[in-house]
């Protein structure tokens, strides 16, 4: 059994048992002994991973929705939730590397039952409503590219499972270098519609300055934090501190210094391509929507079917059609990761990865289908918003105590998070908040 070192070990209740993602864990070589370029490319590739989650089909309605119905406007919204998605990031890598825990486990040895249970529940329905955005999408981008009624794109995306297990059986740095080539079709994607829709570059700049009215406007606070949840999304926090332990660093804290860097470095720069898409998304919006008059496009189809009038290319919608497709298949793969670490490091459960797979995807899948059923294009629209204002509202119980452990001495070590970083986390869990209690008293109110 591999356990924790005893200088790590003392701000425990409990030794950690069992490694997260024990079956990958520590498979990838760093190079140890190689230059500083190779070795900072071994620790390349969970960052990607992770940026997957700022970039979900679910993301795609609430970026269409605001850039549709207020422009440029929310740009900064989404330049806030990525920055603050490198600070919380970032603490992620530093638990991971500097206790051996993933934030699974380092809640279930923190906390009573109690209060760890409840936080397994909160993330567990996180990553269903991450699902439910998957399933959706890609039958969307299914429905859009060959014509399969949506219904039945549903039902394929359960087959999804076999893809995953394909991969996994190759090795981590499969699974790795699928998501970052499925990246690449959807960075190409949109740089082409972005150049189609030539946006203007000057509100662009100004959207991403701050105003006021994002706060005292509901409608487009609504908007912004469903902005917020599709960037900073719980399950990247608990999937991030276990897939950086596939590495195979050294256990000195010299070594463990080296890793925190390098997979910071990582993290930084894939969520700095993760803002690129995210904010294209909303600009395509505003230039090919709010600029025509269209502010009421919140349906993917609708989006689809519209790119092609007003922008006046045919390739632009069959584009739009493929991104989606590409990111419904990539937020798959991270969302089976992120519920695996969950389930094994809350409960101790293991199942195998197909079991886990069906059952998250079976959950995700019935209130899917119904919707999809009942209400058809226009229901589904609104659930991609709401499962995204769901996963904004999830979000604090899972920062609050990423934030305390890493500013922890006893259970962090030497690598315990500076002062100022800390602070900073700290200021960005209580602006989360704040903003949640905000939405729910206008929900309740309004």
């Amino acid at each position: 059994m591999d356990v924790l070192n005893p200088n790590a070990k003392s701000g425990w209740r409990h030794e950690r048992g069992e490694a997260s993602l024990s079956d990958v864990y520590r498979t990838v070589g760093t190079g140890r002994h190689s230059s500083m370029w190779r070795r900072a490319a071994a620790f390349a590739g969970p960052g990607y991973m992770v940026a997957v989650g700022y970039m979900d089909p679910g993301n795609w309605a609430t970026s269409l929705a605001g850039g549709s119905k207020f422009g440029y406007a929310l740009l900064t919204v989404a330049l806030l939730s990525n920055l603050m998605a490198i600070v919380l990031q970032s603490l992620c890598a530093r638990l991971a590397i500097a206790s051996g825990r993933d934030l699974a486990q380092a809640c279930r040895d923190a906390f009573p039952k109690y209060v760890s249970l409840p936080l397994w529940a909160f993330a567990e329905i996180a990553i269903i409503a991450t699902d439910i955005a998957e399933v959706i999408g890609t039958a969307i981008g299914l429905n859009l590219l060959m014509g399969i009624p949506l219904e039945l794109g549903v039902l394929i995306t359960a087959l999804d499972v076999f893809v995953i297990l394909f991969l996994q059986k190759l090795g981590f740095r499969w699974v790795e270098a699928f998501i970052i080539a499925l990246l690449g079709v959807i960075a190409v994607c949109f740089g082409v519609q972005i150049l189609l829709a030539d946006p203007q570059w000057g509100a662009v700049l100004t959207g991403f300055f701050p105003t006021t009215e994002i706060v005292t406007n509901p409608e487009m606070l609504y908007l912004a934090l469903g902005i917020l949840g599709a960037t900073v999304m719980p399950h990247n926090l608990y999937l991030h501190s276990g897939i950086v332990q596939t590495r195979a660093y050294g256990d000195t804290v010299p070594e463990k210094r080296e890793a925190l860097t390098f997979a910071t470095i990582d993290s930084t720069v894939a969520l700095c391509f993760a803002l690129l898409i995210n904010a294209s998304i909303l600009i395509l919006a505003a230039a090919a929507f709010n600029a025509h008059g269209r502010t009421d496009v919140v349906e993917l189809g609708d989006a689809y079917s519209l790119l092609s009038p007003l922008l006046g290319l045919a390739i632009a919608p069959t584009l739009f059609g493929i991104a989606l497709l590409c990111c419904g298949l990539n937020s798959t793969v991270t969302a089976t990761l992120a519920g695996q670490i969950v389930m094994e490091g809350f409960l101790k459960i293991r199942l195998k990865p197909w079991v886990r797979r069906l059952i998250t995807r079976a959950i995700a899948i019935v209130p899917a289908a119904i919707v999809t059923i009942w209400y058809g294009d226009q229901g589904t629209a609104e659930l991609l918003i709401l499962t995204q204002v769901v996963l904004s509202l999830q979000l604090s119980f899972a920062v609050f105590p990423l934030v305390m452990f890493t500013a922890n001495k006893a259970k962090m070590g030497e690598l315990v998070a500076p002062r100022w970083l800390s602070g900073v986390a700290y200021l960005i869990a209580i602006v989360i908040a704040g903003l949640n209690v905000k939405l729910l008293f206008d929900f309740v109110t309004g």
